[in-house]
C-alpha cells in the first residue's frame, strides 16, 4: 500500500468553547496521509487514476468551514470520515495543530488513525 500526503494544510475555521473564539477565525494546520496504490496512476500517468490532491485539500476546507465547531475532536473526526467515504481510500492519518492554544504550550492539538492500511 502507498501513501499520498499533504503536509502543513493551513485551514480557516471558527473553533473553541469559549465566547470570544466563537467569534474569529483561526487557523489550523493540518497533516493528512491516506493510503492508496498508485500503480494505476503510474502506468497511466493521468490524474484520475490517482487521489486528487487539489480536491482533497478543497474538501477539507469546506468541511472546516461549513460551521463552527466547539472541539478540534468533532473537526478531525468529520474529516476523516469525509476522506474515507469519498477518496476511496482504507486508510487515513490526521494530525490537527491548533497552535498555540493553551499558554506556554507551543502546539495543541490531535491525531487520529481510521480505518485500516490493509
Amino acid at each position: 500500500m502507498d501513501t499520498i500526503f499533504l503536509q502543513g494544510v493551513q485551514c480557516e475555521c471558527v473553533i473553541g468553547v469559549w465566547e470570544w473564539e466563537k467569534k474569529i477565525t483561526q487557523t489550523l494546520v493540518l497533516d493528512i496521509e491516506l493510503a492508496t496504490d498508485i500503480m494505476a496512476a503510474a502506468a497511466s500517468d493521468n490524474l484520475k487514476d490517482t487521489v486528487d490532491y487539489k480536491h482533497l485539500t478543497e474538501r477539507v476546507l469546506e468541511v472546516a468551514k461549513e460551521r463552527p465547531y466547539n472541539l478540534i475532536e468533532t473537526l478531525i473526526e468529520r474529516l476523516a470520515r469525509m476522506i474515507l467515504a469519498e477518496f476511496d481510500t482504507p486508510w487515513v492519518r490526521i494530525k490537527l495543530d491548533k497552535g498555540g492554544a493553551v499558554k506556554k504550550v507551543k502546539h495543541v492539538g490531535v491525531a487520529i488513525e481510521r480505518g485500516s492500511r490493509g
